[in-house]
Formats: C-alpha cells, sequence, structure tokens
C-alpha cells in the first residue's frame, strides 16, 4: 500500500465514508460463538499435574479393569461356540460373531484408555517442559533488563560514568 493510498483511507475513514473498523476491540455482543468473555473473568488456564495424574490414573485403571472382568466369557463364549458348530447348530456360528466382535470392541476401548492414559504422562511431561522453558525465558529477560539498568547517580541526572577520565592529563 502506498503511502497515498494510505492518506486516503485515513481521510475517507475520518469522513465516515468507509467501513467502520477498530482495532484491539471485540465485539461483546453475541457472534457465531456467543459472546466473548475476557480471560480475566473466567481466569487463566491453568492444569495441574495432580490433575493429569488423576485422569491418567484413571485411565490405567479402567484399561486393567476391562482386561481381567471383559475377557472372561472371551474363552468359554468360543469354545461353546465351537461345540455347537460341531454338533450342526447354526447358533455357534452366530455365538462366534457376538463373540469375534465383543473382543474387537473390547480391543478398541482399552486402545483408547491406553492413548488417554500415554497422553495425561505425555502432557504432564510437556506442560513440566514448557514451564521450565518459560522460567528459563522470564529470567533470562530479568537479567537483560537489569544489564540496561547502569545508573551510576540518581535518575533524572545526568550519568556520570565515563566522565572521571575527563581531565586527566590535561594541564589546567
Amino acid at each position: 500500500m502506498a503511502w497515498d493510498e494510505w492518506e486516503q483511507l485515513k481521510a475517507q475513514a475520518a469522513e465516515g465514508k468507509s467501513t467502520h473498523m477498530q482495532l484491539n476491540h471485540v465485539d461483546p455482543g453475541g457472534g457465531t460463538y456467543g459472546p466473548y468473555v475476557t480471560p480475566s473473568k473466567t481466569g487463566d488456564l491453568k492444569v495441574g499435574h495432580g490433575d493429569l495424574v488423576k485422569i491418567g490414573s484413571a485411565a490405567h485403571h479402567l484399561y486393567d479393569q476391562l482386561w481381567d472382568k471383559a475377557r472372561v466369557a472371551t474363552p468359554s463364549s468360543d469354545s461353546a461356540a465351537g461345540d455347537l458348530s460341531k454338533q450342526g447348530f447354526a447358533l455357534g456360528a452366530g455365538l462366534q460373531r457376538v463373540s469375534d466382535r465383543w473382543d474387537e470392541q473390547l480391543k478398541s476401548l482399552m486402545d483408547a484408555c491406553a492413548q488417554i492414559s500415554n497422553h495425561m504422562q505425555v502432557t504432564k511431561a510437556v506442560h513440566v517442559n514448557d514451564e521450565s522453558y518459560i522460567q528459563r525465558q522470564m529470567s533470562s529477560i530479568d537479567a537483560l533488563d537489569a544489564g540496561f539498568d547502569e545508573r551510576v547517580g540518581a535518575p533524572g541526572r545526568k550519568n556520570l560514568y565515563g566522565d572521571e577520565d575527563k581531565g586527566k592529563g590535561k594541564k589546567e
């Protein structure tokens, strides 16, 4: 955008001939996604490590319970389905289909529990690493900021640092 074009747009905006736009503002009214709520009203995102551990532990416990208790019927169902099929009953094939489908769904649910548990462990580690990174960055900013405050005199007065060498070696 050329400077002249920018000046023309500013003039049009001042005259009210252009669409109205205000930067750094969000319409507080309801939009597509409802009213906007500022973080100061809802609080910052905060996830405690204890919360992640509880979720991961619950998922792992459910995984163990599914492994121990939900698979109990599979061997006996498979055996019964095989016996019924050998005796010529069509019910044997139906029972085998139900047993196979149960096993598929159980494995899918167990995979989901394992993924949740693993994800919570990874998330916990990521949060720890992010927190450490932020602390390192903030402390380096503090150190950098302190380096710029090398004032010798009182605020508002001329900094005389380095002026003490002036006049040495000169005869007055």
